[in-house]
């Protein structure tokens, strides 16, 4: 069974179709590669997808090791090499709870850093993750 469909809309817009949820995503190139930057870029969803990731498979760990996730962000950036266009870097920097113990510390950053994004990603996309506690 599939896992998506993609529709091209015209104009560098595509819309991807989740089957499992019915739910829907609208892509646009960015303004500096000939597009409208009204929507996440394909490059967005990637490096974004890598903070999702790592929250999600947090999430798990926090649950499996009953760590209490009260307090959890992440701001992306995203870094285009010219040539050949693609992703050189991503940089995550979560933002979690003051009140986790090292140890519950050790095992959300162990899974973050873990993530199947973060695994699948080519090895020269540099890959920097940061954890503040607040």
């Amino acid at each position: 069974m599939a896992t998506s469909f993609v529709t091209y809309l015209g104009n560098l817009r595509t819309e991807m179709h989740h089957v499992q949820s019915s739910s829907l995503v609208q892509t646009d190139a960015p303004v500096d590669n000939h597009g409208n930057g009204e929507r996440f870029s394909p490059t967005d969803l990637v490096s974004t997808a890598l903070a999702s990731c790592a929250m999600t498979i947090m999430g798990i760990a926090a649950k499996t090791h009953h760590i209490a996730l009260n307090h959890l962000k992440a701001e992306v950036t995203k870094g285009m090499s010219a040539a050949p266009r693609k992703i050189s870097r991503v940089e995550v920097n979560f933002e979690l709870s003051n009140d986790l113990t090292p140890k519950e510390r050790a095992i959300l950053e162990n899974a973050a850093k873990t993530c199947p994004v973060a695994l699948s990603l080519h090895p020269d996309v540099e890959q920097l993750m940061t954890f503040a506690y607040v």
